[in-house]
């Protein structure tokens, strides 16, 4: 029998709990991907009105005033000229201008496409009978002629880039041959010209992973992708100007390990905050876009003004940063230190509003992580990672979000909105090799089907010797 005192604890707490749950509902209602890292493809009909974190500028939409902008302009020399007559003179009169003088031409260019058609090179090597041995011999054929009748490199690298940079499923990919160049091509062959590609690419996949080591700030990233009908996870490392996918079919520790590039890198790594890059030797920068999405959560659903405060004052961090990036390496000691007040002081406003959960007495513990709301589960992050949330501040060459590896990502989340999923886990590993190797070469300015076709051939371009090139 419980005493009176026992039954009121035990309502209080069970209140307590039914209250937890009706605001852990809400809050879950409320969830959109504007203010969280739920993905815009699952927001259903009801999207949220789009509203940019940057605020108004004052410009006009469209280019800027100096911004170059690019037109179609003529060549000095054109491929072909056509001359077209004046023999009847078009003011009306009739007159037959045919044996007067050309005064002078006007020009127009027309830049199109020529006929579609694949050329056949056939090769021939003599065939001779040696005087000693008496047998036939041959000359040796040129390097890549290897069967009697196959496709060229020209064509092949085609082929990848169609399907690998473009994301053409393959029967269309074979359509598109025929329709342009009359040559139907099966799966088969653009898998092989796949399959060639990547063997070619080991010294690219060798010499990236040793530069994504030696970088000094990495972002990284994680996305869910189906392969074979199972949930698989994309890894992302990538900068400005290198990009490394890796297939894995777990996402944490397991797969970092697996990979082994995290393990040499002793850089700063921007994350989003993902607990097994907590593990790495590495020092670490953390997303701000995620962290000012769930500001904003808190601030309009839950209606708490401090992360409204918040949100204003890492904007206006970040606005001064681009500002003193121009003309300094860095901010004085004394504004760091004031940065860092003002943030704890917001911290405390918040924690005023969302005081940490103190277990009842004698209650019983339970397993697992203690139930809370998203506020205080963003103050207790806020709190212990000040250091990486602020980073950006003490060091420019941290960028504010972690845009750059999520951007990476946005590419292969085309891909399976095209095709649905991989049907292997090799021919995800064929494609995420080639696109590494694609998303390099871009950012880097390069030609994208030039460097399929030197891989073809096996001459990749490699990180760090073609700048010395």
């Amino acid at each position: 029998m419980k005493t009176a005192a026992e039954l009121l604890d035990w309502g209080q707490r069970d209140l307590d709990g039914l209250v937890s749950y009706c605001l852990t509902l809400q809050e879950r209602v409320a969830i959109t991907s504007r203010n969280s890292s739920k993905p815009p493809s699952q927001d259903g009909y009801s999207k949220p009105k789009p509203k940019s974190l940057r605020g108004k500028t004052g410009k006009k939409s469209g280019g800027q005033p100096g911004h170059p902008g690019t037109t179609l302009k003529p060549v000095e020399k054109p491929d072909h000229t056509e001359v077209h007559p004046l023999s009847i003179c078009p003011c009306g009169c009739g007159t037959d201008l045919s044996a007067q003088p050309v005064l002078s031409y006007e020009s127009r260019q027309v830049f199109d496409l020529p006929p579609q058609k694949l050329v056949v090179t056939e090769h021939r090597v003599e065939v001779k009978c040696c005087p000693l041995s008496k047998k036939l011999v041959h000359a040796p054929w040129p390097a890549g002629i290897t069967a009697p009748v196959q496709y060229g490199p020209h064509f092949l690298a085609w082929l990848v880039y169609m399907n690998v940079q473009h994301f053409i499923p393959l029967d269309r990919i074979g359509q598109m041959s025929f329709d342009q160049f009359g040559h139907y091509v099966s799966d088969n062959t653009i898998l092989t010209a796949m399959q060639t590609t990547v063997r070619q690419l080991a010294p690219f996949s060798q010499a990236i992973e040793t530069q994504l080591a030696q970088e000094p700030v990495l972002n990284a990233d994680e996305s869910g992708i189906r392969v074979a009908a199972k949930l698989h996870w994309l890894h992302i490392l990538s900068t400005p100007k290198w990009t490394w996918y890796g297939v894995h079919a777990k996402r944490g520790g397991e797969a970092l390990a697996a990979f082994a590039i995290l393990s040499k890198f002793m850089g700063r790594l921007v994350h989003d905050c993902w607990q097994p890059y907590f593990d790495l030797l590495c020092l670490h920068a953390l997303c701000l876009a995620h962290i000012l999405r769930e500001l904003i959560f808190i601030h309009e659903e839950c209606g708490q003004a401090w992360a409204k405060k918040l949100t204003d004052l890492l904007l206006d961090m970040n606005q001064e940063r681009e500002e003193q990036k121009l003309h300094a390496a860095n901010f004085p000691p004394e504004r760091l230190h004031e940065w860092h007040q003002q943030y704890q002081g917001i911290l405390h406003e918040g924690r005023m509003v969302n005081p940490p959960i103190i277990p009842m007495p004698n209650a019983p513990k339970k397993r697992g992580r203690k139930k809370q709301t998203k506020a205080q589960n963003l103050l207790d992050r806020l709190e212990k990672h000040e250091n990486w949330i602020l980073a950006f501040l003490h060091d420019f060459q941290i960028p504010f979000t972690n845009n750059q590896a999520e951007q990476d990502a946005r590419m292969i989340k085309v891909k399976q909105k095209v095709s649905g999923s991989f049907r292997s886990f090799e021919g995800a590993k064929l494609f995420t090799t080639i696109r590494s190797y694609i998303s390099t070469s871009r950012k880097q300015g390069r030609s994208v089907f030039q460097d399929i076709k030197s891989a073809i051939v096996g001459n990749p371009f490699i990180p760090g010797v073609a700048e010395s090139e």
